[in-house]
Order: C-alpha cells, then structure tokens, then sequence
C-alpha cells in the first residue's frame, strides 16, 4: 500500500499566547500568596523584638529608680547630652551592660529604628547614646515629664509613659507607617511601642494636634497614655 502523503497530527499543540498570559498570572498569584506572609511575619518579628527590647530598658529604668532611693532618673551635672537620650548612662548597667554605649548596646535598639534628621537610625548614632528609646524626661519649658519623680508620686503609673521609641514624640511610626519610610509629615494615631513606669508595655497610638510635637503636652480624651506624673 502506498504510504499516506498527509502529516502525522501532532499529538502535542503549540503553547499559545493564551497558555502563557495564563501561566504568568498563575505565577504572580502564587508568589503573592508566598511572599505576603513572609513578609507580615517579618514585620511581626521586628514589632515582638522591639517590644522585648523596650521591655528590658524599662525595667532596666525600674531596677536603677529602686536603687536609687526610688527616685527616677534626673538630670546629670556633667552629662553630655538631653536628659531623654543620655538617661541610658544611669540605668545601662541594670541591662547588663558595661563599658562605653556603642552599636552593640543592642538592647537599646529597635530593628525598624531609621533616624530623623541624621542619614542613620538613632541607635547608630553616638548623638543619641547609641540609643532608639528616649526616656519621659525632656526637661524644656512647659513639657510635661517624670524626670527625677519619686516613683510612689507618679499617680497614674499604668498610664504614665516611662519610656518610648522616639517616634512618638514626633509623633510618627517606624511599624505601621501612612509615610513609609518618611519621617514626615507627623500625623495623629500613629502607633509607638512605648513602657509605662508600672512595668508594661504595648504599641499604641500617640495623640498629635496637628501644631505640636507629641511630648509637649498630654493627649485629650481616649487615649490611654500620658506624659505628666500627676
């Protein structure tokens, strides 16, 4: 018999235009069902460490007040710098460390610290005693502060701020930012992790008039913290 002149029918079709739009979307969805977790859970782990490191620094704080006589960190004749980042030479030694601060003075440090007015975090920043927590000790005319308090006259310490990230005194925040990673503008609800000088701490939202820094003054109605010790 005479072979057949027509082709073989291929078994397999040619990948169209239509198969490959449809496999790159597939891909795309994949990798952000992927990538978005990785992502929160980074977030998470950075916002938990911030918080633990905070915690150690305010109890740090409380530890140094009971030596002290219970008397709350105060400003120091011969210290170099403000009273709200040079604290950290009073009571570092309660958080275990020794020596000059440096960046190794991790316990001092928040991972999503990115500075202010300086191209480095805070915590890299000799400036700021190598530091991303100020203490509620900013001593300027009319701020509200506990800055060498008795402890026991503290009258509300469950809501009185001990110690914060800086970004609440802006306020601002370096975990769930409106700005990205723009320090401004300031803005009102912005979350800080920040220590009360009852012990505890928490992430929570800072009050801002829309004029003023945060630390000048204590916020209105329904917010849970505040500045002044009386």
């Amino acid at each position: 018999m005479k072979p057949s002149s027509k082709p073989m029918c291929s078994r397999y079709r040619a990948f169209t235009r239509t198969d490959l739009l449809v496999t790159v979307a597939v891909v795309t969805v994949l990798a952000a069902l992927i990538v978005v977790p990785i992502v929160t859970i980074r977030r998470k782990a950075r916002l938990g460490l911030c918080l633990s490191n905070l915690q150690q620094v305010s109890r740090a704080v409380l530890l140094y007040s009971e030596n002290n006589r219970k008397v709350l960190p105060g400003i120091v004749s011969d210290q170099p710098g403000d009273l709200w980042w040079w604290y950290k030479e009073q009571v570092k030694g309660y958080a275990g460390l020794i020596g000059p601060s440096s960046t190794n003075d991790r316990v001092f440090s928040c991972p999503n610290d990115r500075g202010y007015s300086d191209p480095k975090p805070f915590w890299k920043n000799g400036r700021f005693d190598y530091g991303s927590y100020v203490y509620n000790g900013v001593t300027l005319p009319g701020a509200p502060n506990i800055a060498g308090w008795q402890l026991e006259s503290v009258k509300l310490p469950q809501q009185t701020l001990l110690i914060m990230e800086w970004s609440a005194h802006a306020p601002l925040s370096w975990h769930k930012s409106k700005t990205g990673k723009e320090n401004t503008p300031f803005y009102c609800g912005a979350q800080s992790v920040v220590g009360y000088v009852d012990g505890h701490v928490s992430f929570t939202k800072i009050y801002y008039d829309g004029y003023n820094a945060a630390y000048t003054r204590d916020p209105i109605a329904g917010y849970d913290y505040k500045y002044s010790g009386d």
